[in-house]
């Protein structure tokens, strides 16, 4: 039987509580965000960081989107993984055949924005945006592709006038939720409500320009998904800055009580490994003391 993502995504959002989606930028990054949370977001931002250097204002591609989210759903067979497609990667039918394969691939859900390109992050200024009435076209045309994959209408506009118009035209397709990037007035979200019988979304990043806001904020004003797109990727940096700052002054590594070591690291990999080869039926793998031993021959 084929595990419908989507509608297990759909199951979450029902239970009535706004749901944080973690954002990850590795596949270590999403095993760890998975043990806490239910819900993990392949943002654009982090794919863009970890896999080029680069910033966020176009260089990812399809190939390397689709499998990168082959590999998480490898080792996470549970979780629910929505993936941020920029703009479906300019055409539509480009746009249609990664759905497919992200569908394919086990990815719950998408979202797909209505910036033309060059493209930027959307919490950047200098945005462009394509027509609404092209990205009705590439919404529909994806909507029609999916099978059971949970979509999230995303607008890029700032005016509030053409986020209303766009957010309510978005609503007359099949569309799971609307999210409206970027929102600096945290009070534009109760016009949004007002003006969409959808689940929404919000997204937010350390120093972006959205608003801070808690999840308890986020379930008073109706906002269903809550999307944290880069927690883990700014806490890796500054903690690899930190520990190659010691390391040069120190000129020798140090081990804080609470640091991370070989059995730490390779505990999360094999849990990992056990729980890939559980979901492929391939049987019992080693036991924690097996695990020891394989980290001692590392």
């Amino acid at each position: 039987m084929i595990r419908k993502f989507g509608s297990e995504l759909r199951s979450l959002i029902g239970r009535g509580k706004t749901i944080p989606v973690i954002g990850v930028y590795d596949v270590l990054s999403a095993t760890l965000a998975a043990r806490e949370f239910d819900a993990i977001f392949i943002s654009g931002f982090g794919l863009s960081a970890s896999h080029y250097g680069l910033p966020d204002i176009g260089f990812n591609t399809w190939s390397d989107l689709v499998a990168f989210v082959q590999r998480v759903r490898t080792v996470l067979p549970s979780t629910c993984i929505l993936v941020d497609i920029d703009d479906g990667f300019a055409d539509v039918e480009v746009a249609c055949h990664v759905v497919s394969l992200l569908e394919s691939a086990g990815a719950s859900g998408v979202i797909l924005e209505d910036q033309a390109r060059p493209r930027r992050c959307g919490h950047l200024g200098g945005k462009n945006l394509m027509t609404a009435e092209d990205y009705m076209t590439k919404l529909k045309r994806v909507l029609q592709t999916r099978r059971d994959m949970f979509v999230v209408a995303r607008t890029d506009a700032t005016d509030e006038e053409e986020i209303l118009r766009r957010v309510k035209m978005f609503s007359t397709t099949d569309a799971d939720a609307i999210l409206v990037d970027g929102i600096g007035d945290f009070s534009l979200l109760r016009k949004i409500r007002s003006a969409t019988a959808k689940p929404m979304a919000f997204n937010q990043i350390a120093g972006g320009s959205s608003s801070d806001r808690s999840l308890g904020e986020l379930q008073n004003e109706g906002v269903s998904l809550a999307i944290f797109s880069t927690p883990c990727l700014f806490a890796a940096q500054g903690a690899v800055v930190d520990a190659l700052a010691d390391l040069k002054v120190q000129e020798r590594l140090s081990y804080a009580p609470d640091a991370v070591t070989l059995k730490e690291c390779n505990g999360v990999l094999q849990s990992n490994l056990i729980r890939r080869d559980a979901e492929m039926g391939i049987g019992d793998k080693q036991s924690e003391g097996d695990t020891a031993d394989m980290t001692n021959t590392i």
